[in-house]
């Protein structure tokens, strides 16, 4: 079997993560991927994956540094709550989405 050329397959896709990035630069696609993240967030109580997500959109949408400008909060803090391992608080988290152009809507379940 021939061994697969990681670089030659990267040349002619291109980069799947900045792929992704791209599409979550448009808020319509950045507010179904965290909805989607949320709904999944509900189910499974993965809150590094939820994180993950919101980073991913702040990285789309400015990134991090842009962010943390906007939001007024420190970009190291930031980085921290935004790594996965992070816990916000419901205010950070308001404060946050609503920089993105987004906000918290409730269903019934």
């Amino acid at each position: 079997m021939e061994k697969v050329d990681i670089k030659k397959v990267k040349s002619m896709t291109g980069s799947h993560q900045e792929w992704f990035i791209s599409h979550l630069k448009n808020k319509k696609n950045a507010r179904i991927y965290l909805q989607v993240a949320l709904e999944e967030y509900q189910e499974d109580h993965d809150r590094e994956a939820f994180m993950l997500s919101l980073r991913n959109v702040a990285i789309a949408q400015g990134g991090i540094a842009h962010l943390a400008s906007e939001t007024h909060l420190n970009r190291e803090h930031l980085y921290r709550l935004l790594s996965g391992k992070g816990n916000p608080t419901l205010d950070t988290l308001t404060v946050i989405l609503q920089t993105l152009g987004m906000r918290i809507k409730l269903a019934v379940a």
